[in-house]
């Protein structure tokens, strides 16, 4: 952890690349504390915003399909052994997360990988239960980059807009205080994704 707030003191592109694929595996890191800062610094030149968003993207889904092979490789019986283990815990693990992740997959289907990626203790575990299901991997990576993109465009957007207004040593209280806005957008978002591809699954399965 030492490891990673010196990262967060020293913000770069690689940092963020690395903070992020953290973040998507199961260590608790929240990309909060990552992308608005990021872009905060895109906001006064020492970055590119456009750049933050990628790299903060390809991160996450590198953390993803980690993963995704977890689930697809070992199991579920060896998915929930590690998540009641002591190191699962020190993770902020156990198995009603795994099984909670598991329900809202199979809850949603393919879309989950997606809306998933936007809902607060679901979104660093979604993967799992794509890799135990064997979920076609380049329709996971596919959903996984548009989920994990717009999640990444509405923190970049937080960070930049609070450069106006906000000195950095005040950020992260910022962030935190607009947390409430940051669930409504979530909110809008998940039920946007899923009322798009529920239109698209009854025009496919309408009569010619």
């Amino acid at each position: 952890m030492d490891f990673l707030y010196s990262l967060l003191a020293n913000l770069n592109y690689t940092a963020v690349f690395i903070l992020m694929t953290v973040e998507s595996t199961v260590i608790p890191f929240p990309s909060e504390v990552v992308v608005p800062p990021a872009a905060y610094r895109a906001a006064d030149g020492s970055l590119n915003v456009v750049l933050v968003v990628l790299v903060a993207t390809l991160g996450a889904d590198v953390g993803a399909i980690i993963n995704y092979a977890a689930g697809y490789f070992l199991g579920r019986p060896v998915i929930y052994r590690f998540a009641n283990s002591k190191l699962g815990r020190l993770c902020l693990l156990n198995q009603e997360k795994i099984e909670k992740s598991e329900k809202y997959f199979n809850d949603h289907g393919l879309v989950a990988t997606i809306t998933g990626r936007l809902v607060p203790g679901i979104r660093q575990l979604i993967s799992v239960p794509a890799g135990l299901a064997k979920m076609n991997f380049w329709k996971f990576l596919l959903y996984t980059t548009i989920g994990a993109g717009a999640w990444n465009v509405i923190l970049a957007a937080l960070g930049w807009y609070l450069h106006a207004f906000v000195p950095a040593s005040q950020l992260q209280a910022s962030i935190d205080a607009y947390s409430s806005e940051l669930k409504i957008v979530i909110i809008a978002l998940v039920g946007l994704a899923v009322v798009f591809f529920l239109f698209k699954r009854l025009r496919r399965q309408r009569p010619a």
